[in-house]
């Protein structure tokens, strides 16, 4: 039984995963089924064998990556069973634990795509456990030795593995959560960095798609906890991001199943504030919140699943949301803010469309669907549409982003037609009408190109679209213009989109013949008399734009004749735009067109460079629509033009021909770009013309004939669709107006194809024999010189066979050369796979390639012997070889570019509502024409026969004197290398011995040229070879060798730069190659007992599978010691005394790269790096100080660790509950003076807990400790340490050695520039953690010296000492500490004596960096010491600074576990905090908001045992008591007399050292104490100045940026009348400055926490009052304040402008005034006047809150204003004010705003608004 049979059996009851459709439609698509289940089969058997053979490289890599190719051929085709052992197998694969990491990310890569169609594959068929996953992410993100340089990751592992766990996270198992909670819970302790690691694990993880009864497993276990973590959280710590994503993630997939309505206010209060939008005039933006903001993308599905649902709750604050941020969308304001608001109004709608699609048309599958109760109605979309469309019309316009605005409309179009669609049709006749706004025009037709498709479609909703088609169309007509290149773009865009939906067929008559027809589609049919006029009028406009483009016209005589990129664009868009229309035009309207294109073309003769190819594209775009009838009019046409002028036998030798043969030849190479069986017909007398013309001599002709013969073979030998209407079937069947926008049913499409018959392929045959045949023989007659032709003629010839191969390249076999089996030893067949591409090939006839292939083999030797300048035919010939190797019909380039057009259209046009079916007829036909060319081109991706004459001619010309050509070819050697599996081993050798100083025969050209090819190498695809320990062992010592060349001169700065690039290529894209490799085995044996199909091949036997062992065996030990020769090899390399010192840079720096954690560096390399670290050369000892630090990390010995449990130390069980922070339970970790390990004894007795973090929210599952009653192995005897550790031990004890290392370490390196090193830091630690105290009495006569010298390098480098010792002394024995402490301590005392303002910084980090993750208890010393007197007043301001500083960097790092201390350095600190010094008060104040960080407001979590702010603000207000009895505070305080001592001065000093401390902690804190800073408020307000003062003073500055950013805070609801009753009070204060800056408090306040004073109303009034009155107030600026305020608070419908808030103002401003002016001014008049002033005020506030449209009530506001024009001062000041800004503002849009005013109205306004006469 044949295999065929077998598999044919097999697949009986097959039942795919997912095909691609396409395919099906490919008229070879029967074939393409039998291939693909062949194909699986073998993959399946050979993937399996490689598994059990432990065979990863190149067994598996390759069938992986054949499974690769596999789906992007023929998608998910195979069955679910397979799909599930691919996914387990692959899952396997990934998380090998010593999996090298290059090929962990080739199999995630796979596998994402394997896991991609989520809804294929239930939670029941695959379930996947976290932990390996988890592990393998654990260790590649928080790797421990990356930074060491001990295993390097590529750069994108990153996001490809967080995109394998997006995918994997939906098939953990229900008791995952569980797991996963208990893992991170122990570090949510939110002053430590690991909180960042443990939210964000959360939000990659968590899985969320679960059945409902599944829930109480899965999200309920967190939700409450973290939504109540994040509802306290005030100021966004970096880790909210992720908490929020999680959040969003949660709602979007499990819409119905949490209740979000308690937390909807504060969602939308703190997405608004993530916005960053600026308010107000005097707004300080904290710099946290510009780094921190949060994702549009997670805000945009939150935001999309709180919709629907009963009552709505959401959508309520969404319209107010986009109420109050829709002015920023106006094309005048821009900012920093303006990309995330565009952003967001792109993305939510499109959102939202998938949502309701998901509702409404997703193919059930097994994810839980939304309750019926959640979806999103039809009254709620347009609610949701009416929210938004404000918005996206002001963004139309935008000046950056038009196109977001465009995309926005189009799915607010798709989802409620019948209400965006009018104002923009109303804005696009708009624009189309006026001619001076081009911008305008091309916003709103790129708008209108989106919602084609909703205007076109017969929806019930908006009916009348469609009516608009024909005007639109017409009236786009004028934007062909050749002025204006944008506006002719996007008019050719527009037409051809509309064109593309609807058919243009004149059924005019059909309303008489039929009486089923509505009205509207009468007045379509009526309408649809107008079709031919518009195509006729179009061409009309395209004959003019290609009459003002022709060459004459558009360049002087001296420019170029080749076409500029503008140009191509136009006719790219022209004939596009001609194509569609007549495709999709009847046949009466076509003939009409074609006759009229025909007549343009004959009866004129062009140029044959730029309107002579407008006008043969348009020609071809005809002709392509209806072959038969055009090819009558053109061929006989042109060929007996041209037989006419080419009978005279003179022209044949005629450099110059007339124009009018060049335009018909043009001509005529267009047309015949058509249906090849139309063409047959005229074959003899296309022939006839080809014989001629390819051999005129005139370059113009022959180059238009070359094209002839390529455009005349492709048509015949090519597959192609020969229809591309918007509906299959003609146009003559049904009523053509019910086609409009249909779409196209993939099931009965009927694709016609273009398949060559045998009379074609014939012809074709027998064109190759006339005219390609007679060329070859003339090349071998040159290249043997019988017949020398000059270069001219060479070229024509290599034209011919170019023209000839591109032409009939789809019917000639691929070259095929003997199999090159010897490049790769494996037990799997790596044998690539032929794919069938719709030919046949007969073998019976001459194969053209490998004739081609041998003449261009001679003549390109013959050329570089005797005319290597002849770069034109070796550009040729470069070209040609490379088609020989890859061309089967599809150039990838023309691919890539098809494909890209073709998204461009399908976005624009599809339906994402309802994707079923929405694709029209023409997207249809595309994608299977692209999915063919797709399997052409992957079709030699595959043939691995290394093709030796194609290399060979590629070797040579890579060592050709041209520039140019050797980067051709060796763009063409890259491709091939790419495509040949394993060619680089073969080439290698070669390029090598080009480099090899042996070698003295090689010119620099060549030297160069092997250069290049290996940095293309690395650059390109054969990064694979850069992982093979054969090739990088022969590779990187080659290079380094290659500085001895004879060849080699570091003078040609392009030889040097060269260098550079490999070298730093080889640094960026080096990842750790592996050394030892392991496999697995289960689901590989699954896979090899699977059917459908059955694997190819049997399992490998017992005997294969111990060979397949032993050799894996072998290859590990083989690899290790490759890995060692390499790193020897470069050792020899560097002891050659001659070598350049580039080149020992080289070396030195890739030796570096050979660290690695799973085997040790050999000796000879550790003495190495030992000894460079005293070499001459900075950057060597650069690379020796961080190799240092990785060799020693690899010799640590390993500490022993014990498991506790705390509840044993602490005697106290924790209960069940969650209890958070400072409890009896961890009392034990809390740093206490009372109890600290003095002593021996002590010292042994205490449990040490280094993790910071852990305690503080709970305790981990298992607390494992460093042991310490194990006595610690403190020094090890010189006879048991390795190799490696004597010779660094022997370098270390050298005195001398030392001597010289610490002069180097402490020299300047660059100045001014150097900072504390981290790299230097390693050094040392690693240094004293293996050797313990060894080294200290050499090192420490040079600590001491250094210590006491101030210059910044010896101060530096004593602080990097100093952390090394410190953090490597973690496991020494007491004895050893406390000698350690005896001499560091004074130590640090004299260097902070001589501390500068150069070095202060470095101390701070020295000490942060020694307190890092470390017990507190045990660096008692060090901390006694740093509290002595950090604010001596010895030495100066600075000094005290420092010292606070470097103070606070040690506590910093203990967070919650020194309590004691903060509470000892705040009571030292308290009395002291009066400071004159402004640099010491800004540190006392930084410092404070490190003691109260820890005295946090989070769900759970008890009251501190740490200093409490309510507590120190209680006596800071005692102390300030003097103040604030004052009306005003002024500054009166002079730095100089510092003896006054009266409490009032006093409580100024203070007050000052209290404002630095708020402005630190605003952005710091994780919660703000609210109530306590209101009662700060009082004083603020009365010191902050209203306008900023030229004299600088610092306390009033620092007041205005307190209020700024306390404004800006997050209140909770208890809050808020807490706020406004101190605001009330303020606005009652004697002083104006104090009530004007209410005002602007409350305007930022309110924005920043808009819906939540919005969720309580009685709020709301409140404010409305305060601000009512303020606009009473006496003093005119405060007024004007309260005008402004006003006007903002209506402005994003804070509260709304009702009818009674309209009469109060009327009434105020309506009080009558005094009469005559010589009445004396009462009070009672001043206050008339008041009134009067308020009640105008509060009218223009009104008016200036609109200031974009016009509302209803606006005109009659604007009227009674007018009223007061001739009213007193300030009153009429006010008036005119309002009227220029209100022109100023609706200006744009006047011609839409003036219909809202009546005549009358109108009248009073032009005069009010037009600038009165000066002379009046």
């Amino acid at each position: 039984m044949t295999a065929e049979m077998t598999v044919g059996r097999d697949m009986a009851e097959f039942i795919p995963q997912k095909e691609i459709v396409y395919n099906g439609l490919l008229p070879y698509s029967d074939r393409l089924d039998q291939e693909a289940t062949e194909l699986l089969a073998e993959i399946k058997a050979n993937l399996c064998r490689a598994v059990l053979l432990r065979e990863l490289w190149p067994g598996v890599a390759f069938w992986s990556r054949k499974l690769f190719s596999f789906l992007k051929l023929y998608g998910r085709r195979f069955s679910k069973d397979d799909h599930i052992l691919f996914i387990k197998l692959l899952y396997e694969l990934v998380t090998l634990p010593n999996l090298e990491p290059h090929m962990m990310q080739s199999y995630a890569r796979l596998l994402i795509q394997l896991l991609k169609k989520k809804e294929l594959l239930s939670r029941d068929d695959l379930q996947l456990p976290w932990r390996p996953l988890y592990d393998l992410y654990e260790r590649v993100f928080y790797s421990k030795t990356e930074h060491l340089g001990l295993i390097w990751f590529p750069n994108s592992v990153d996001h490809i593995l967080k995109a394998l766990i997006k995918s994997c996270r939906l098939y953990f198992p229900a008791s995952s959560t569980k797991e996963m909670l208990d893992e991170w819970r122990p570090l949510l302790c939110v002053f430590d960095v690991v909180m960042q690691k443990a939210i964000s694990n959360m939000e990659l993880f968590l899985p969320t798609i679960m059945p409902p009864e599944e829930h109480s497993q899965g999200f309920q276990l967190w939700f409450d906890e973290l939504m109540h973590l994040w509802m306290s959280l005030q100021n966004q710590p970096s880790w909210e991001g992720h908490l929020v994503n999680l959040f969003a993630r949660l709602a979007n997939d499990n819409i119905g199943y949490v209740d979000w309505t308690p937390y909807i206010p504060t969602i939308f209060t703190r997405i608004l504030r993530s916005l960053n939008l600026p308010v107000g005039v005097s707004q300080m933006v904290s710099p946290r919140y510009l780094t921190n903001s949060y994702d549009i993308g997670y805000i945009v599905l939150w935001v999309t699943a709180l919709l629907g649902g009963p009552g709505n709750p959401a959508q309520k604050e969404l319209t107010c949301l986009f109420n109050s941020i829709a002015s920023f969308y106006h094309p005048s304001n821009h900012g920093r803010w303006q990309s995330r608001l565009m952003r967001l109004l792109q993305r939510l709608p499109a959102s939202v469309v998938r949502r309701v699609h998901r509702e409404r048309h997703a193919s059930p599958c097994w994810i839980t669907l939304v309750p019926e109760h959640q979806q999103l109605t039809d009254a709620d979309l347009q609610e949701f549409t009416r929210s938004l469309t404000g918005a996206s019309l002001l963004a139309m316009f935008s000046k950056t982003d038009s196109t977001d605005a465009a995309y926005a409309l189009q799915n607010l179009a798709l989802l409620t037609p019948e209400l965006v669609i009018p104002p923009v049709l109303e804005k696009t006749y708009a624009a189309m009408e006026t001619l001076t706004e081009p911008h305008t025009l091309t916003a709103t037709l790129s708008c209108m190109i989106g919602m084609a498709r909703s205007l076109v479609s017969p929806n019930n909703h908006y009916p009348e679209g469609r009516v608009h088609v024909l005007p639109l169309l017409m009236g786009s007509l004028p934007g062909v213009d050749p002025n204006d290149f944008s506006k002719c773009m996007i008019t050719f865009q527009f037409i051809t989109t509309f064109t593309t939906l609807v058919p243009l067929v004149d059924c005019s008559s059909a309303p008489s013949q039929r009486n089923d027809l509505t009205e509207i589609e009468k007045d379509l049919c009526f309408a649809s008399a107008e079709f031919e006029d518009f195509v006729l009028q179009f061409l009309d406009r395209c004959f003019a734009l290609i009459d003002s483009s022709t060459l004459e016209q558009t360049r002087d005589e001296m420019e170029t004749d080749t076409q500029t990129h503008l140009e191509s664009l136009v006719e790219l868009g022209l004939s596009s735009t001609v194509s569609t229309i007549l495709t999709q035009c009847s046949l009466e309207i076509y003939k009409v067109a074609l006759q009229k294109v025909f007549n343009f073309a004959t009866s004129n003769i062009f140029e044959t460079c730029v309107s002579g190819r407008m006008v043969a594209d348009m020609c071809r775009a005809a002709a392509k629509c209806h072959p038969s009838e055009s090819l009558r009019l053109f061929v006989p046409h042109c060929c007996s033009i041209i037989s006419h002028i080419t009978d005279n036998e003179e022209l044949q030798s005629e450099d110059e021909l007339d124009k009018e043969l060049l335009w018909n030849l043009q001509l005529l190479s267009e047309v015949t770009r058509v249906d090849g069986k139309q063409m047959l017909k005229y074959q003899g007398d296309l022939e006839r013309i080809l014989c001629v013309c390819v051999r005129l001599r005139c370059k113009r002709a022959y180059t238009l004939a070359c094209s002839l013969l390529e455009h005349t073979l492709r048509s015949f030998s090519l597959i192609y669709p020969t229809e591309y209407r918007s509906t299959s079937g003609s146009f003559d069947t049904d009523l053509p107006i019910w086609d409009w926008g249909r779409p196209g049913d993939v099931a009965a499409l009927g694709v016609c194809w273009h398949v060559p018959g045998p009379e074609e392929e014939s012809f074709v045959f027998h064109l190759l024999s006339h005219l390609l045949h007679p060329e070859l023989q003339r090349i071998k007659g040159h290249v043997s010189g019988e017949q020398p032709m000059s270069r001219e003629e060479l070229l024509q010839s290599l034209a011919i066979v170019q023209h000839c191969l591109l032409g009939a390249g789809n019917l000639l076999p691929p070259l095929d050369g003997p199999h090159a089996s010897d490049l790769v030893s494996s037990m799997v067949n790596l044998g690539e796979v032929k794919l069938y591409i719709g030919v046949d090939y007969d073998a019976s006839r001459e194969n053209y390639r490998e004739s081609i292939c041998q003449t261009m083999r001679l003549l390109l030797h013959h050329i570089l012997e005797h005319s290597e300048d002849d770069t034109k035919s070796l550009f040729v010939i470069i070209k040609i070889i490379s088609d020989l190797m890859f061309f089967r019909g599809t150039q990838k380039k023309e691919f890539d570019s098809r494909w890209k057009s073709f998204t461009l259209v399908k976005k624009s046009m599809e339906n994402r509502v309802s994707w079923k079916s929405t694709q029209t007829y023409w997207l249809f036909v595309s994608m299977s024409h692209l999915q063919g060319d797709f399997n052409t081109l992957l079709f030699y991706f595959c043939t691995k026969k290394c093709e030796n004459a194609c290399m060979c001619i590629c070797k040579t010309m890579c060592a050709c004197s041209s520039l140019q050509v050797r980067s051709r070819a060796q763009n063409v050697l890259m491709a091939a290398l790419g495509t040949y599996s394993f060619s680089y081993r073969d080439l290698i050798p070669r390029i090598l011995q080009l480099l090899s100083p042996q070698h003295t025969g090689v010119t620099q050209q060549q030297f160069k040229g092997a250069l290049y090819c290996l940095l293309g190498m690395y650059s390109g695809i054969p990064m694979a070879s850069a992982r093979d320990w054969e090739w990088v062992g022969q590779v990187w010592p080659a290079l380094v060798r290659c500085g001895l060349s004879p060849t080699m001169s570091l003078e040609k700065p392009s030889i040097g730069r060269l260098l550079d690039d490999i070298t730093d290529r080889i640094l960026r894209q080096h990842d750790t190659i592996g050394v030892n490799f392991t496999g697995c085995v289960e689901v590989a044996i699954q896979i090899a007992q699977s059917k459908n199909p059955t694997p190819c091949l049997e399992a490998p036997s017992k005997e294969e599978i111990k060979e397949g062992l032993q050799r894996q065996r072998i290859r590990n030990v083989v690899a290790a010691r490759k890995y060692e020769k390499l790193v020897n090899d470069l050792l020899d390399c560097l002891e050659d005394r001659d070598l350049p010192w580039k080149f020992e840079h080289m070396a030195t720096d890739w030796l570096s790269l050979l660290l690695r954690e799973d085997h040790p560096l050999p000796p000879d390399a550790v003495l190495y790096f030992t000894q460079s670290l005293v070499h001459d050369s900075i950057s060597i000892r650069k690379v020796a100080i961080s190799a240092m630090a990785g060799i020693l990390k690899q010799l640590k010995r390993l500490s022993k660790k014990v498991a506790v449990k705390p509840s044993d130390i602490s005697g106290i069980e924790e209960t069940d509950g969650l209890c958070v922070g400072d409890r009896e339970g961890n009392r034990w970790l809390q740093y206490d003076s009372n109890n600290l390990p003095l002593t021996q004894e002590k010292w042994d007795s205490q449990c040490f807990v280094e993790k910071t973090h852990w305690g503080y929210y709970s305790w981990p599952r298992e607390m494992m400790i460093y042991a310490s009653s194990e006595k610690p192995k403190d020094d090890l005897p010189y006879e048991e340490m390795s190799e490696g550790e004597k010779i660094i031990f022997e370098y270390f004890s050298d005195p001398e050695f030392i001597d010289q290392l610490i002069e180097f370490l402490s020299l300047e390196d660059r100045k001014g520039k150097d900072s504390f090193n981290p790299r230097r830091f390693l050094l040392f630690k690693g240094l004293f953690r293996n050797y313990g105290d060894a080294f200290l009495p050499l090192l420490r006569p040079h600590l001491e010296q250094l210590a006491s010298d101030p210059h910044e390098s010896s101060q530096r480098c004593v602080c990097e000492i100093t952390a090394g010792l410190i953090r490597g002394s973690k496991h020494w024995s007491f004895g050893k500490v406390e000698k350690l402490w005896q001499l560091l301590c004074p130590l640090i005392k004299t260097a902070l004596t001589n501390i500068t303002v150069e070095t202060y910084t470095d101390w701070g980090t020295c000490i942060a960096t020694a307190c890092e993750g470390r017990e507190p208890r045990k660096l008692h010393w060090l901390f006694e010491l740093l509290m002595e007197s950090p604010l001596s007043g010895e030495g100066s301001s600075f000094r005290d600074a420092s010292l606070l500083y470097v103070l606070q960097g040690g506590l910093a790092q203990q967070q919650w576990r020194v309590s004691e201390l903060l509470h000892r350095l705040l009571a030292y600190l308290e009395p002291k905090l009066t400071q004159v010094y402004k640099n010491v008060r800004e540190r006392i104040g930084s410092v404070l908001t490190y003691i109260f960080m820890i005295d946090v407001a989070l769900p759970h979590t008890r009251p501190t045992t740490s200093p409490h702010v309510a507590e120190f603000i209680t006596r800071v207000l005692e102390r300030l008591k003097p103040l604030t009895a004052e009306p005003e505070i002024h500054n009166h305080v002079h730095e100089e007399n510092t003896q006054e001592t009266d409490e009032r001065t006093q409580a100024v000093k203070l007050l000052k050292t209290v404002l630095k401390w708020l402005m630190t902690s605003a952005g710091r804190t994780f919660t703000t104490p609210v109530q306590q800073q209101l009662q700060l408020l009082p004083l603020l307000f009365k010191i902050a100045p209203v306008e900023i003062d030229e004299s600088y003073d610092e306390m009033k500055q620092d007041a205005r940026t307190c209020l700024s950013l306390m404004s800006q805070g997050l209140l909770y609801p208890e809050h808020i009348p807490l706020v406004l009753a101190a605001l009330e009070e303020m606005a009652g204060s004697r002083s104006w400055h104090a009530r004007f800056s209410v005002l602007t408090y409350l305007q930022i306040m309110v924005f920043y926490n808009l819906f939540t004073l919005l969720s309580v109303p009685a709020e709301v009034l409140r404010i409305r009052k305060l601000v009512m009155q303020l606009l009473l107030d006496e003093q005119l600026e405060v007024r004007d304040m309260a005008c402004t305020t006003l006007s903002g608070l209506l402005q994003c419908q804070f509260f709304p402008l009702d009818s009674s808030l309209q009469t109060q103002l009327q009434t105020l401003s309506q009080t009558s005034l005094p009469k005559a002016r010589g009445e004396l001014a009462s009070t009672g008049n001043h206050n008339n006047t008041l009134r009067r002033h308020a009640g105008v005020l509060g009218l223009s506030a009104c008016i200036l809150s609109s200031p974009y449209d016009v509302p209803d009530w606006m005109p009659q506001i604007l009227m009674d204003l007018s009223s007061h024009l001739n009213d007193p001062q300030p009153i009429e000041m006010t008036v005119k004010k309002t009227l220029s800004e209100f022109r100023r503002t609706h200006h744009d849009n006047w011609q839409e705003h003036r219909q809202c005013f009546t005549d009358d109205q109108l009248l009073v306004l032009t005069d009010l608004l037009v600038s009165p006469c000066y002379y009046a």
